[in-house]
C-alpha cells in the first residue's frame, strides 16, 4: 500500500570536490595521492506536495573500485561522467516510495542498463569491438557504478529524514516503509514482515575507531625519508597512537610477498603492545589467490608471535573481489580467524555466495549505497555472520553517514576511519561543527553533535563554498 510519506526525486545538483592526500596511501599494488569527491543535493516531494532537500557524498575511489591498466585520470573522469548520467536520469524516472524502495528499484532496473550504455560508449570511442579482449579492462565494473549511485542514495535518505523531521535510522520501520525485507531479499520467507530495525542495534553515541596503516606509512624514525609533511599532524605510528589514544590498528599488506607481510604484522604488533593498543586486523586487498598464503602467515604468527596472533581480530578480503569468477573455498582461513568480505560484498547476494564459500563476516560500506548496506546487514546477521563498517578515506560529509551506520549496525568493533590521517585539512569546515567525528580522541569517534533530522549534517552551519 502506498504511504502518504512516499517521495519522488525532483532534482539533483552535482558538485565535485578534489582532495589531495597529505601522504600517499598504499594498499595492495596501488598508491593513492589524490581523490575526487562527488557531492549531490537532491530535492524530493511527497504525495502531499511537500518538498525537502538532502545531501550525499562519496569519494570516487578509482583505486579501490576499478583495478585496471587504464590511466587514473580516465577512470576518474568516467566515474564523474557516470555520476552526471545518474543525476540527469533519477528525476525523470517514475520511482516513488521509501528511499530503500527507490534505491533498490533503481539498482534492479536502471543502474546496470546505464552502466552497459557507458561501457558501450567508452568501447566505441576507443575503437574496441565486443570481441576485443581489451574490452574487459576498459569496462567500468559494477562496483564503480555502485559507488557513483551511493551519493544519490544517501542524499535521498537524508532528504526523507529532513522531510519527516526524523533521523534517517528512525525512518526505516513499518510506519514509513511499505515493503518488508522479504520483498528486497528475493522473497525469502524468513524476512516476511520484518524491516531493517529488527536487525539493527540502538544507536551508540561513541564508537571505537580503527587507524589505517598503509604500505608506505613510516612506523619508526628509521623509516622516515625526509619528504614527510610538516603540518602539525602525526606521521609516525607511535605518535598517532599517543595523540588519538588509538586501540585498534588496521594493517594494509601486499598479499604477494609473504615475508614482507609477516614482518609488517610483527613490527606493527610489537609497537601496538608497547603503546597499549589491543586490536589488529590485516587487509590483503584482493591480491591473494591461494588460501594457503594467508594460513601460513597466521600459523607462523601463532607459533612465533602468539600474543600478536591473539590481537588479530579478523582478516579482510585477501582474495579477488570478483567472487563469481573466483569461487575460492576459504574455510581454511576462516577456521583460524574471522574472514570478512569487503570489495566482494557488492550486495546481499554476494554476501550469500561468500558465506557458501566459507567467509564468516561482512565489511559494510555506505559507498556501496545505504540501501545495499542495510540489506547486507540484515541478511548477514540473520545468517550468523559478523559485521564491520569499513572506510573509503571518507572526508567532509561522506564521514557522517559512514560513522552513523557503524553506530547502528552492531559491528565486531567500532568503525574504520582514516580521513583524518590522509586528508584532515579537507574537512576543516565540517570539523568545526562536528569535532568528535573528524578528530579521534581516546580511541573513539563521537556523534553527539549531529542534528535531529536526516543524517544530522547541519549543512547550513558548515562554512564550505562548493565548486
Amino acid at each position: 500500500m502506498p504511504k502518504t510519506s512516499d517521495i519522488r526525486i525532483r532534482e539533483a545538483q552535482l558538485h565535485f570536490i578534489p582532495i589531495t592526500l597529505r601522504m600517499p596511501l598504499k594498499f595492495g599494488a596501488q598508491v593513492v595521492e589524490r581523490s575526487l569527491c562527488a557531492r549531490v543535493r537532491v530535492t524530493v516531494e511527497d504525495r502531499a506536495g511537500r518538498t525537502a532537500t538532502g545531501w550525499g557524498e562519496t569519494p570516487l575511489s578509482v583505486a579501490w573500485v576499478w583495478p585496471s591498466p587504464l590511466s587514473w585520470d580516465e577512470r576518474e573522469q568516467r566515474m564523474a561522467d557516470f555520476c552526471k548520467t545518474i543525476a540527469a536520469e533519477l528525476p525523470t524516472l517514475d520511482l516513488a516510495g521509501h528511499p530503500m524502495e527507490i534505491g533498490d528499484a533503481f539498482q534492479r532496473t536502471r543502474l546496470d542498463v546505464l552502466l552497459a550504455g557507458e561501457n558501450a560508449r567508452a568501447a566505441s570511442s576507443a575503437g574496441l569491438s565486443t570481441l576485443n579482449p581489451q574490452l574487459s579492462t576498459a569496462a567500468m565494473p559494477h562496483l564503480a557504478a555502485l559507488v557513483c549511485h551511493s551519493l544519490f542514495d544517501l542524499a535521498v535518505f537524508d532528504a526523507f529524514g529532513n522531510l519527516l523531521q526524523r533521523p534517517v535510522f528512525e525512518t526505516l520501520g513499518e510506519e514509513f516503509l511499505t515493503a518488508d525485507l522479504a520483498h528486497f531479499l528475493d522473497g525469502d520467507a524468513r524476512f516476511a514482515g520484518l524491516r531493517p530495525p529488527h536487525f539493527l542495534r540502538p544507536k551508540k553515541v561513541q564508537v571505537p575507531v580503527w587507524h589505517l596503516i598503509g604500505g608506505l606509512d613510516p612506523l619508526e624514525e628509521s623509516d622516515l625519508t625526509g619528504n614527510e609533511p610538516k603540518d602539525g599532524y602525526p606521521v609516525l605510528l607511535r605518535d598517532w597512537i599517543r595523540t588519538d589514544g588509538l586501540n585498534c590498528l588496521k594493517i594494509k599488506l601486499r598479499g604477494t610477498d609473504a615475508a614482507w607481510d609477516y614482518e609488517r604484522i610483527v613490527r606493527i604488533g610489537r609497537i601496538a603492545i608497547e603503546e597499549g593498543s589491543e586490536w589488529l586486523t590485516a587487509d590483503f586487498n584482493c591480491t591473494v589467490t591461494d588460501p594457503a598464503y594467508v594460513c601460513e602467515i597466521l600459523d607462523r604468527l601463532l607459533a612465533s608471535e602468539p600474543r600478536i596472533y591473539g590481537m588479530l581480530l579478523y582478516i579482510e578480503q585477501p582474495f579477488p573481489y570478483d567472487l563469481e569468477a573466483n569461487r575460492i573455498d576459504v574455510r581454511s582461513v576462516s577456521a583460524r580467524k574471522p574472514l570478512f568480505l569487503d570489495e566482494s560484498a557488492h550486495d546481499w547476494r554476494f554476501v550469500r555466495l561468500g558465506r557458501e564459500l566459507g567467509w564468516s563476516g561482512v565489511a559494510l560500506k555506505t559507498c556501496k549505497t545505504l540501501t545495499g548496506a542495510l540489506l547486507s546487514q540484515a541478511w548477514a546477521r540473520a545468517n550468523g555472520m559478523t559485521l564491520m563498517v569499513q572506510d573509503l578515506t571518507n572526508p567532509m560529509l561522506a564521514q557522517i553517514p559512514h560513522v552513523t551506520l557503524a553506530a547502528h549496525a552492531g559491528t565486531i568493533m567500532g568503525v574504520e576511519s582514516n580521513g583524518m590521517q590522509f586528508s584532515p585539512a579537507a574537512s576543516l569546515p565540517e570539523e568545526k561543527i562536528h569535532p568528535g567525528l573528524f578528530k579521534r580522541r581516546n580511541g573513539v569517534l563521537d556523534l553527539s553533535t549531529l542534528g535531529p533530522t536526516g543524517f544530522g549534517y547541519r549543512v547550513d552551519e558548515i562554512a564550505r563554498v562548493l565548486p
